[in-house]
């Protein structure tokens, strides 16, 4: 650290990267041209290295072209950050971990009115499928989809969703509207590889009272939003979870196809360390998305 310069030359090199003359870096400076000159001596000498080639226009050298980008980033974050403190004045962060669907299709959309009652909570949205330790580094809660064991965690259940058929009008208006369940073995259906988080057509057949022995697949997709994706284009069936489809449920760009849903075998729930549940910021998140959650349970 012995070699790091006041601020003010720090700046002077930065500027002074960015403009052909002293002239012109000294006028975004507002000092004066000897005063610049000097403090890009006075790095030189500390540095010990040639900044720049001095004629006509300033030219860096390879010694400052390899360290303008340094110093560059250096103001850049410095700016950055004390923006983001300043706007967190009187506010606590709050890193939210949960799954890249369920963020996008549920929880972002919620997002402003929570904003609008607690406006002291900054949230972070972070998204993953993977276990969370929750460590110093890791999000301070969860929402994760599964059965409701995670030992050693504070745990809340939240909502589960139901399951059922969903295609866009376009689909309809060429395949028509299925009138009872069976119908659907001669549309095009939509299928999403995975494990059991995944809904199953064989399973929304056998709640409706179908006896299935093979459909008509066309492709099979790795991701939900995806799937969701091919029915609004058109393209089969999907089988949707209730939470993924809310707005084009809404919006007409999405039918609920006959009136036999499945609950999902798996639900949403509030998971955190143990004690953290307690913290007013977190307490005041977790009442929120317990009063939404009974909204959209409602619904579903």
């Amino acid at each position: 650290m012995r070699d790091l310069p006041p601020t003010a030359t720090l700046r002077a090199f930065e500027v002074a990267t960015r403009h052909a003359t002293f002239t012109s870096a000294s006028e975004e400076l507002h000092v004066t041209q000897s005063a610049v000159s000097h403090q890009l001596r006075h790095l030189e000498a500390l540095w010990g290295v040639q900044l720049f080639q001095r004629g006509k226009s300033l030219t860096l050298t390879p010694a400052g072209a390899a360290l303008a980008p340094v110093v560059r980033e250096f103001f850049m974050k410095l700016e950055t950050t004390l923006a983001d403190l300043r706007e967190q004045k009187g506010r606590v962060r709050l890193k939210v971990s949960t799954t890249y669907s369920f963020a996008l299709k549920w929880l972002l959309p919620r997002l402003p009115g929570l904003a609008e009652l607690h406006p002291e909570i900054l949230v972070t949205l972070e998204t993953t499928d993977a276990a969370i330790n929750f460590t110093p580094a890791e999000p301070d809660v969860a929402i994760r989809f599964g059965g409701g064991n995670y030992p050693n965690l504070y745990s809340e259940f939240l909502f589960r969703e139901q399951i059922f058929p969903v295609a866009s009008p376009a689909l309809l208006e060429r395949l028509g509207m299925p009138r009872r369940p069976a119908d659907l073995l001669r549309y095009p259906l939509l299928t999403r590889a995975g494990a059991d988080m995944v809904p199953k057509w064989d399973l929304w057949f056998q709640q409706a009272g179908v006896a299935v022995s093979a459909f008509r697949e066309t492709v099979r997709f790795a991701d939900t939003n995806m799937t969701i994706e091919a029915a609004l284009l058109g393209q089969g069936v999907a089988l949707a979870r209730s939470g993924h489809v809310e707005n084009e449920l809404a919006d007409g760009s999405l039918v609920s196809l006959c009136k036999v849903s499945l609950p999902s075998p798996l639900a949403y729930y509030f998971v955190c360390p143990k004690g953290v549940e307690i913290q007013p910021h977190v307490a005041s998140f977790r009442e929120w998305l317990q009063a939404e959650s009974v909204r959209a349970g409602e619904r579903y």
